[in-house]
């Protein structure tokens, strides 16, 4: 199954996998489909050693990187000067002092702790400059694509990628962002509807795609609740070339999903996710939990603080709950959760990412051959 998307990318499958895993990106990557490293949660150094051991094991096949360049972000970040987690208000390190303590987690400070050492340099990353450095490194790598998030690639990122002849991709909630990426010099749209998980737009996938396919002259990729090779010919059927997922993978075998996260998905319905700015400033879809609830409906709740104030907070809080979570404490077990879609509800098996790939591609196929039985009636 192939389309015109396969012949530009080297590729079998029109299937896009995005994960910050680097076993999944391979494993999708090796079965005919494109797998795409989140790079934000690494330093340079950090992403060179990922990248070297993709070329390692994918032979030669292509993959890509993702990264975060917001729109709008908070102020403090242009002041380097002072250190990001100076600006973090005392009423919200007392808040998640007060969620530790109800939830029996830790008496040590959740918002400091070890992670204040690499802090600036994390909060930083989610600027033009910081995206731009993990570009540079990227592009010493034979990647097959620059994918944007949040906002309009910066220019220097564009004319880098050029020079080196990759294409850049980025991820839209409307048809207002994608012409605006367009004319940024975007080669490819991914229109991502508010089912998705992480980082999204309040409007759903159906209704999505096809205004983002008629409004801009570049191939679109759908994403936001596809799981299964129904929901892939579903979106072949509105318009795009091929289909971008994320949350598919994080019940894999492969996946680093904290494993409490991970047995939480797999018991999760459709119902059991929200957008919330709890995690990064920023309205994101994850899992219920404690932790959702607390930011957005607790009286005492400060409110979440802008990017990347809160994902600092969240960041620090989150791996000490997770640690905390798989030594058996009930408290960290009820406030940890991951971005996550709604097609959270399909996912009740842990498999390899390979064979979900083969297994999307052969319903895929089913799906059209009994829609060509319906029509053919």
């Amino acid at each position: 199954m192939r389309t015109p998307i396969c012949a530009r990318f080297g590729i079998d499958f029109p299937l896009f996998a995005f994960s910050h895993c680097r076993d999944v990106v391979a494993a999708v990557t090796n079965a005919g489909g494109f797998g795409v490293l989140g790079a934000t949660g690494y330093s340079p150094q950090q992403l060179d050693a990922e990248l070297r051991w993709l070329d390692d094991r994918v032979g030669g096949r292509p993959y890509g990187v993702d990264v975060l360049v917001p729109g709008k972000i908070d102020a403090s970040v242009a002041d380097r000067d002072s250190r990001l987690m100076e600006h973090i208000p005392e009423r919200h390190r007392d808040f998640v002092a007060h969620l530790f303590n109800k939830y029996a987690v830790s008496s040590i400070d959740p918002v400091t702790g070890s992670f204040s050492a690499h802090a600036d340099e994390f909060g930083r990353r989610v600027t033009a400059e910081g995206a731009t450095g993990l570009i540079e490194v990227a592009l010493k790598h034979p990647i097959g694509l620059i994918a944007s998030a949040l906002g309009p690639p910066p220019p220097e990122m564009v004319s880098l990628a050029r020079e080196a002849h990759v294409p850049v991709a980025a991820l839209v909630g409307s048809v207002e962002h994608a012409r605006r990426q367009v004319a940024a010099g975007v080669d490819l749209i991914v229109a991502q509807g508010c089912e998705a998980g992480g980082h999204t737009g309040e409007v759903s996938t159906m209704v999505l795609v096809p205004q983002v396919v008629d409004a801009v002259d570049v191939p679109v990729l759908a994403a936001g609740g596809i799981a299964s090779g129904r929901q892939m010919a579903a979106a072949l059927a509105l318009g795009a070339e091929g289909v971008w997922c994320g949350s598919v993978w994080l019940t894999t075998e492969e996946a680093e999903t904290p494993p409490a996260v991970k047995r939480k998905m797999l018991a999760a319905t459709s119902l059991d996710t929200t957008r919330s700015r709890s995690r990064t400033g920023k309205p994101a879809r994850q899992l219920k939990s404690a932790w959702t609830e607390e930011w957005d409906e607790a009286t005492e709740s400060p409110g979440p603080l802008p990017m990347p104030l809160q994902m600092l907070i969240a960041e620090s809080a989150m791996a000490r709950i997770s640690r905390s979570a798989e030594f058996g404490n009930e408290g960290a077990q009820k406030l940890a959760n991951y971005f996550v879609g709604q097609v959270v509800g399909q996912l009740n098996q842990v498999k390899p990412a390979r064979r979900v790939v083969y297994e999307m591609i052969a319903e895929f196929g089913d799906a059209l051959a009994r829609l060509n039985r319906m029509t053919s009636t």
